[in-house]
């Protein structure tokens, strides 16, 4: 056996160059690897996701401007499970697995070839009721990484692989309950779906109930972070289309602009509020991970719904939408309070010192709702709320981060004089 100098580190798999080893065994990676980062791959398949995201959006703002909100919003929900678990699945997978092999992205664009199948048959679902398409799409995508899962149970022993049988067997025996959709009648679908819904998200709870996979905390906060930026530049490429066409269509800048400047100023609030906190020192354990992750169902699919509500109230405004200028806000300020909420939830409150902070986004949230009721002014006003609310923030964490300097200035004063516990009790 030859030594290796001392010299020359020891190759890792990852530095291994593609085109000498165009295949590699799917081993999983680190959870403590260092600089790790979201790749081009993942990049473009969140970019091909946001197309199906679009998709969705662009149905929900035909329903809700034809006073079919009801059946709008489940059949939003139901589209948007599907490409949110689709999204979370490999993300998460990737996160532990990724090898970036020939074989590996290969696997990876046919999972973006079946959300983009999903996204043409999204206005059939929607419309007529007929998932074939979605359900074809799904299949596409499941079937790829359920192939990702058997290959990576195959470079694994005991418990891994018995983590990684149990997703791949999991992953196909949904994708068959999910023929449901096709078969039963329509009124009872909502009811499958949630049934199935179900048993996707109690997958990884079984697959992984003697071994959690080793994803990077970093990396999985950068992934959601990035798709979370692209689902509200998406919000913001509707609403500007939206508004453009109405004042094209219509020259109806002076109503349309209370609107525009509001829901700007209601995404410009959202990006902020979201990435204030380095969340991924939060994700310390599997409990808190799935929790988390589970959770940003309802954070992704509020921040495209926003959009969709600005370009309602576009509508509403121009006279396109049937429905009233309450009901056009309310499509504006729900989302955007939910998105609040749910963001304080999973993110905020876990950073946040005191009653006061705590109640920050809660009560934005509320007063965001009461926008509702204020007319053709709504979204501007929930906008100014909402930029308001990243001020009281900012404020409040200023200032309580000067009176922490001044009590550690006391204290260190106080170390020199002798007269510590007195002066630091002043200042507090």
């Amino acid at each position: 056996m030859t030594s290796r100098p001392a010299s020359e580190p020891e190759p890792r798999p990852s530095q291994t160059p593609v085109a000498r080893r165009p295949l590699r065994g799917m081993t999983a990676r680190g959870r403590d690897e260092e600089h790790r980062a979201a790749s081009p791959l993942e990049l473009f398949f969140d970019l091909c996701f946001v197309v199906a995201i679009a998709q969705a959006g662009v149905q929900l703002v035909h329903s809700v401007a034809e006073a079919h909100t009801a059946e709008g919003i489940l059949n939003y929900a139901m589209v948007f499970f599907a490409i949110w678990w689709a999204w979370m699945n490999f993300t998460w997978f990737a996160s532990a697995y990724d090898n970036d092999d020939a074989l590996y992205r290969v696997v990876t664009l046919i999972q973006i070839a079946g959300v983009l199948v999903l996204a043409a048959g999204v206005s059939r679902a929607s419309e007529d009721h007929d998932f074939l398409v979605v359900w074809l799409g799904y299949v596409i995508m499941r079937l790829a990484l359920s192939a990702q899962w058997l290959r990576a149970a195959r470079n694994a022993e005991g418990a891994e692989r018995r983590m990684a049988l149990r997703y791949g067997g999991g992953v196909l025996l949904c994708m068959v309950g999910w023929m449901g959709l096709l078969l039963l009648p329509e009124s009872a679908r909502p009811w499958w779906f949630l049934v199935m819904a179900i048993a996707e998200m109690c997958v990884p709870l079984y697959a992984e109930k003697e071994t959690n996979t080793s994803w990077h905390p970093h990396h999985i906060a950068e992934r959601y972070g990035l798709f979370t930026i692209i689902v509200l530049g998406e919000t913001i490429a509707a609403a500007t289309v939206a508004v453009k066409s109405g004042v094209d269509e219509n020259d109806a800048l002076g109503e349309l602009l209370p609107i525009a400047s509001g829901g700007l100023l209601i995404i410009f609030a959202a990006w902020w509020i979201y990435f204030v906190v380095p969340i991924h020192g939060h994700l310390t354990s599997s409990r808190r991970a799935f929790l988390w992750g589970y959770g940003h169902y309802l954070i992704f699919a509020s921040a495209a719904a926003i959009g969709a509500g600005l370009e309602v109230a576009v509508e509403q405004a121009v006279g396109k939408a049937h429905i009233s200028t309450l009901a056009a806000s309310a499509a504006v300020t729900l989302p955007t309070a939910l998105f609040l909420l749910t963001v304080w939830a999973l993110h905020a409150r876990h950073f946040k010192v005191g009653t006061v902070q705590q109640l920050v986004l809660p009560a934005t949230a509320l007063a965001v709702i009461a926008c509702t009721f204020l007319g053709n002014w709504a979204v501007l006003a929930a906008g100014i709320v909402s930029t308001l609310s990243v001020a009281a923030g900012v404020t409040l964490t200023a200032r309580m981060a000067a009176r922490e300097d001044v009590a550690g200035a006391g204290e260190d004063s106080g170390a020199g004089t002798g007269s510590g516990p007195s002066a630091g009790a002043s200042v507090a």
